[in-house]
């Protein structure tokens, strides 16, 4: 087994969801401001990179990232890079020749390079991360994957970028990213192809027990939970709150209910994929029922239709209730970020749907900051203005409205009992 270095025990503000202060969180829109944000702190790396992303494509923007990471492993930084293996299955060929020799550790969550694997009902969890962490200094959280801005991998290119945020990180909160990302990457080395090395590697140890505790550490995650503690007095409070298979497979959603239950004024939240569950719902319809501005923008132009027959079945329910819903058309929407009130703000990878809230692996970063909460809101303003309000549900009541919400539930339930969650959603 390779030596790894050593990994000490987490702080209070090391635990992941932990609210700290002292940070200074700036917004990132699109790829164009993301990736050379990214490539800028990979040149001044000294010590370590870690990437973790859902696509890495053979584009533009996918070499010219690959060039920054070779180049900082070239002057001996350690480099660490965890794909998923279906969101960049097409990928993989050239990123493997590509970084055979580059020096960068490369590593794919869940491969997909036997047809067995095919099989798996654990294959349906996947990375969907997007975060980038350099020498516990800078840590990149969003949306956003290592792809054109301006390319669909279904639909081709278009002439306006996909509408994406990220976030970059400075101050106490990057600890909690960086210790995430060791941690999956470690899962992933022992969770993957080569465990049996692993395992074996520790029997043969000199000090097998050593070994074991040493990996439990690198493996281990804590979960502060969602309470402010005495380090966070100071601005910008930030957490980095994930969804995970282990301990914390509600965490995001909880994040986001509890928010929209404590609004007071106003609730903007913008995903692609929203299909949430009844709890979820009805904390919007709450809020809009006691005279809080909800407002919804989701996808006009359609990447995938299953996925907006799934939000359009709500919409219903939603308008009755005072909720106001935008379709966004002048290009993709990707986005998968709230505020609340003004001062609490989440940007992320997490959809509002099964597969993000039960399934996947998820990162997003919560902020309670005004100045920070009212950017984002200026640009969901801009966003909202240039969609189209629903006015009326386009499936209406009767057999057919009914027909279609029973077909996306039974679809929904169906793919989640198939991935091996229990009981309705």
């Amino acid at each position: 087994m390779t030596a790894q270095p050593s990994t000490p025990e987490p702080s209070a503000s090391d635990a992941t969801g932990a609210f700290v202060g002292g940070n200074r969180v700036q917004l990132l829109q699109g790829g164009d401001a993301l990736f050379p944000a990214m490539q800028q702190a990979m040149a001044a790396a000294r010590t370590e990179v870690w990437l973790e992303t859902y696509i890495f494509h053979d584009d533009a923007a996918g070499q010219a990232m690959l060039s920054a990471l070779r180049s900082a492993a070239a002057r001996g930084v350690a480099v660490h890079v965890l794909v998923d293996g279906f969101g960049s299955l097409a990928a993989l060929p050239w990123l493997r020749g590509a970084l055979a020799d580059g020096g960068v550790q490369l590593q794919v969550f869940r491969p997909l390079d036997r047809w067995t694997a095919w099989l798996q009902p654990a294959q349906l969890r996947r990375l969907h991360h997007k975060v980038c962490v350099v020498d516990d200094e800078v840590a990149f959280v969003g949306g956003i994957n290592i792809l054109d801005d301006r390319l669909d991998l279904t639909h081709g290119r278009t002439d306006l970028p996909r509408l994406d945020f990220a976030v970059e990180l400075r101050g106490p909160v990057v600890p909690q990213v960086r210790r995430h990302a060791q941690a999956l990457g470690a899962r992933a080395r022992v969770l993957g192809q080569d465990w049996r090395i692993e395992v074996g590697a520790l029997a043969r140890s000199r000090h097998p027990v050593a070994q074991t505790l040493q990996l439990w550490r690198e493996l281990r995650v804590g979960d502060a939970g969602a309470a402010p503690d005495a380090a966070a007095a100071q601005p910008v409070q930030a957490a980095f709150v994930v969804r995970d298979n282990l301990g914390q497979r509600r965490a995001i959603e909880r994040r986001y209910i509890a928010a929209v239950r404590g609004a007071r004024q106003q609730v903007d939240i913008a995903c692609p994929y929203f299909y949430p569950r009844r709890a979820f719902r009805r904390s919007l319809q709450a809020a809009a029922r006691r005279g809080v501005r909800v407002r919804l923008l989701l996808q006009g132009k359609v990447d995938y239709r299953m996925a907006a027959l799934a939000a359009r079945v709500l919409y219903g329910e939603l308008l009755a209730e005072g909720v106001r819903i935008f379709e966004y058309t002048p290009a993709f929407l990707h986005a998968k970020v709230a505020v609340v009130d003004g001062h609490w703000a989440t940007v992320g990878s997490s959809n509002i749907d099964p597969l993000s809230l039960l399934l996947n692996l998820e990162a997003n970063v919560v902020v309670q900051d005004q100045a920070f909460a009212t950017l984002l809101r200026q640009r969901l303003d801009a966003a909202i203005a240039d969609a189209q309000e629903v006015q009326r549900p386009s499936l209406r009541g009767g057999w057919l409205g009914w027909l279609s919400r029973g077909f996306v539930a039974w679809c929904a339930n169906t793919y989640l009992r198939v991935a091996g969650i229990a009981g309705r959603y």
